[in-house]
Parts: structure tokens; sequence; C-alpha cells
């Protein structure tokens, strides 16, 4: 999902939105929470890069708040990951092809609204249109028409997509334009939310105040500050909230959100600072979560600009991959929470769905006499120097400046790699979506869902949602197009991996580590987990007394 990271969706991931964490939200007094308002939980937040659009929304910060108050077709299981039914009663196919979504019944938005099939249609219509500019719109890409209503140049010429029909108020068809047999397996991402009639027909005003079908609805929000989520007293599903609401509140510095939850004055955390770490356990007596989760942090390179996609460019891309000993920065700064990455994925996946412990290779072995002699053979850095840009408000320098301390021991300059700061996580992922980077820039990437196909074709394939290095290759793309049409699993996961191996060979990302979730709460609340993709499940959160 996300940009992480949503990284991802995306973000990560996917994109990862670990936007970080001083208190901008209690007034600028650098105590986040202050008092507790009886029976909420307040909880560590960074400021979403847009406006929470559904389809709009690919990292991590705003998708936390996205699955809070919308409930979709799919929705994954909060312990292992896996997609079960919710709003959907069925979706079936007899051909992984045309696929019928029938709808549960008595399902509404926090306004009364009924949720009906055209709630998701229209939603779905609305994010692929390219002149409503939705970063997420090529979720959309193999529905039938959705090169009338998304052309790669020039205005559209639909605005609707073809292979989307409305049966009835509880029955919808979609067709795809080829086989793609996980397809029902990525309807709970929030891409594939419903939106509500006031979507369409008040925008500016839903934007300021959302409306979802989820466990909670939106109290307020100020920007930069925080997010108040109450309760739904409508809210139609099984899982409901335990807690009378979440307070989302800001920060720009992980420490301060470290020491207010230290101090009481904050009650979950899904951040904790590298140089925390090695005490949390201790700190936080017990209450200290380190968990695996779907998460890759990665180091993605600028292919629009010429100097860092030529082909000797390719082998510079190579040797700063073997530059970076992986090994003693996971260990000396990371303390356990990380593990070298040897592939594009995660381990969560499992080797039957994807992760593999030796596809990356020697391109991800440290090794520094090779990589200063491909870094040479490529030309050598662009320029004669590189940094690696991140969000300075995120607990990334520490390990910024790590990876450039190897790559410049490899290279044998001090000067060859420094960190480049930049302000928020939101301008920094707005460079990053515009185009700005001139030299390497942190990305990561946290699942939207638990499947291969979501680690490579958002962030690597043309046009991809994420796809922030803008990484192109026809092969990758056709072999994506045939692992998504493989008519099992297995098969599917075969093909990726045929793809993912031309990412060890062309290098538009360095993989760097797996990402444990890790976190921590007060003694104010319980029950506190983090899910697969590293997020909090709010709705299950109990607060004492």
């Amino acid at each position: 999902m996300r940009a992480a990271v949503h990284v991802s969706r995306i973000a990560a991931a996917a994109a990862l939105a670990l936007a970080a964490a001083a208190c901008s939200g209690g007034g600028g007094t650098g105590s986040g929470g202050g008092s507790a308002e009886a029976g909420v939980v307040r909880a560590y937040w960074g400021d979403p890069q847009n406006p929470l659009e559904p389809a709009n929304t690919n990292e991590v910060q705003g998708g936390k708040v996205l699955d809070m108050v919308f409930r979709g077709l799919k929705i994954y299981d909060p312990r292992t990951g896996a997609a079960r039914n919710e709003v959907a009663q069925s979706v079936t196919t007899t051909d992984q092809q045309t696929f019928t979504v029938r709808l549960r019944p008595g399902w509404r938005f926090s306004n009364g609204e009924p949720v009906t099939a055209r709630s998701f249609v229209d939603a779905w219509n609305y994010g692929a249109l390219v002149t409503n500019k939705q970063l997420n719109s090529s979720f959309f890409g193999y529905i039938q028409g959705y090169d009338k209503v998304h052309p790669a140049s020039g205005g559209p010429t639909a605005k609707t997509m073809s292979g989307l029909t409305v049966v009835d108020d509880l029955t919808f068809t979609v067709a795809l334009s080829q086989k793609f047999s996980l397809f029902p397996d990525t309807l709970g991402y929030a891409a594939y939310y419903p939106l509500p009639r006031t979507f369409f027909t008040d925008h500016a005003a839903w934007l300021r105040k959302p409306v979802g079908n989820g466990p909670y609805t939106v109290a307020s929000y100020t920007k930069g500050s925080r997010m108040e989520l109450r309760r739904s007293a409508s809210f139609s599903g099984t899982d409901k909230a335990r807690n009378g609401g979440v307070d989302l509140i800001v920060y720009t510095d992980a420490n301060t959100a470290y020491t207010d939850l230290q101090a009481g004055n904050l009650d979950v955390i899904d951040i904790i600072p590298a140089a925390q770490l090695a005490n949390a356990q201790s700190d936080l007596s017990g209450r200290f979560i380190n968990q695996p989760a779907g998460i890759i942090q990665t180091i993605s390179f600028p292919m629009y600009q010429p100097a860092w996609n030529t082909p000797g460019a390719q082998k510079v891309r190579l040797g700063l991959s073997m530059a970076v000993n992986r090994a003693q920065i996971t260990q000396k700064i990371f303390h356990g929470s990380r593990t070298p990455a040897t592939d594009w994925t995660s381990p969560v996946l499992g080797t039957r769905g994807g992760w593999s412990a030796t596809l990356c290779g020697q391109a991800c072995t440290y090794d520094p006499a090779r990589a200063k002699t491909l870094v040479q053979q490529g030309g050598g850095l662009p320029g004669g120097r590189m940094t690696i840009s991140y969000n300075a408000d995120g607990d990334h320098k520490t390990w910024v400046d790590a990876v450039c301390n190897s790559i410049n021991t490899a290279l044998g300059d001090d000067r060859a790699c420094t960190g480049n700061p930049i302000g928020t996580f939101a301008d920094f992922r707005s460079q990053v979506t515009d185009k700005k980077m001139t030299s390497a820039f942190r990305t990561g990437w946290q699942m939207d869902y638990p499947l291969i196909q979501d680690f490579l074709e958002p962030l690597y394939a043309t046009g991809g949602s994420s796809n922030d290095s803008h990484f192109s290759n026809a092969r990758f793309d056709t072999l994506v197009n045939q692992a998504n049409a493989a008519s099992t699993p297995a098969a599917a996961v075969s093909t990726f991996q045929d793809a993912e191996r031309i990412l060890a060979v062309q290098m538009p990302a360095i993989p760097l580590w797996y990402q444990n979730a890790v976190g921590g709460y007060s003694d104010r609340v319980s029950d506190v987990r983090l899910n697969p993709f590293s997020v909090p499940v709010y709705n299950q959160i109990t607060v004492k007394g």
C-alpha cells in the first residue's frame, strides 16, 4: 500500500510512512496527549500526505484513518493477514476473469445511507478516471475499459469503466481485461472502499469530514495537530470498537512521542526511536511490541533522471547495493527489530507465498571491493557525489547516516554519500510524487494485502501507483501480467519471482531490511497489538477504568 511503509499502500509500505513524532498537536506544549477523555485512546500519528480520499491515499498515516472509517468488500485478519469477506457476502467467478460480487444486506454509511452496489461502482469509476488525479488509479487497471477512462496520454474517452455493471442494489459484476486469479484477495485495500453519495454531491464538505461505513466516525480534524475519531453508533460489522474513540495526535519527533508515552500523556505508539530500541522492553515494563510485519525498507533511485538511468548507472546502482553492510546496521542500530533483506518482498509471505532467502543473491551481499569496482566501471557516482533524501520528522537520520558511512567506506571517499533531510513526511512525499528527486531517496513498503503481487506490481510495474523511482521494464511488465493470469497461486508466485529477478539485475531500488512491527502502550490501555501491516488494531484496544 502504502509508502512508508505504503508504503503502498503501497505504502508501504509500503511507502513507510513512519512520519514521526514531536508534539505539534497538544498546543505546541511538548505533551501531545494531554488529559485523557474517558474511554478514548490517545495514539501517535503523522499528518497524511493528501486529503483522505480512498483512491488517493497510498501511505500509512492516511491509510490508518481510512481503515478505521471504512470497511471494504474484504477485510484482512488482524493476526494472520488472510483476506475474508466483510461487506461482501461472496465474490465468485468461473473463469478468473469475470467476478460476481454480492453484498451483505444491512450495511450503512454513518450518515444512514445504505451501502449498495453503486456505492462501490461509483467509487471505483471515480478512482480510475484520469481527470480526478487519484494516486491509486492503477489498482483499477485490470478492469475492462480502464484504458478509456485513464489513457496513457490525452483526455479520457469515457467516464466509467465498461467492466463494471450494477445488477441490483446488492450485486455487481467486474469484468477484467485478463485473468487475475488473486483479484478477490486485493479487495480489502482502501482503493476499493465504497463511497456515499455525499462524496460526489458535496465533495468539499466530505473532504473536511469524511463519511464512511467503518467502526469509527471523524469527529474533528485539525491538520498538523490531531484527528478525533469516535465510535460509530451505526456500524454494521461485527468488529465494533471496544473503546469510545481514538485521538490521533500529530508528532514531528519520534523521541517526544516516546517520552510522552512513558509520561502517561500518550497511550499507543507504533514507532520506537532507534536509540530507544535497546531499552524499550524495560522502559515500558513489558508493554513493548516487536513482531514480524509485511514491511520492507528500500532506497530508490530517480530513474527519470538520465544520470541515474544510463547503461553504466546500472552498475553504479548494483555497486551501491553491495556497499551497504546490512548485517552490521541492523544489529548495531535496530537491535533485532530489522532483518537484512534478501529480496523485495517480506518473510511474512513465507516461501510458498513468494518470499525468497536467495533471490537477490550477490547484489544484496556486502562486498565492498566488488562494490567499488562496479561503481568505477559504471562511470562513478553522478557528479561524483550522492545524497539519500528522507523525511526529517521520521526516525531515519541514524540509519541513513549509517548507510552513507558504509557506502563511503566501500568507495574510499568520506564525502561520496550524505543524508539529505527534507521537512515533514508530507513535504517529502510531495517531492517524491512530483518527480523532484535528483539523487537516491528513502522508500519503504507496508503491504496492502499479503500477496507477492502487492510487493512488486504497484512499486515496479510501468505506471504503478507507488512506482516512486519510475522504473520501467517491458519484460518485467509482461511477467507481472502473466503472473496475474496464472491459474494457480503457485504458478503465479513462480512467475512473479521471475519478474523479481529483473530487479536483482536492474536495481531500481536497493532492498535494505525487513522491518518488524514495533510499538508500545501505556498502562491505561490493554489488548494492544499491531497487525501484520504494522498498524495498531485500534478497534480492539480497551481503556481501563
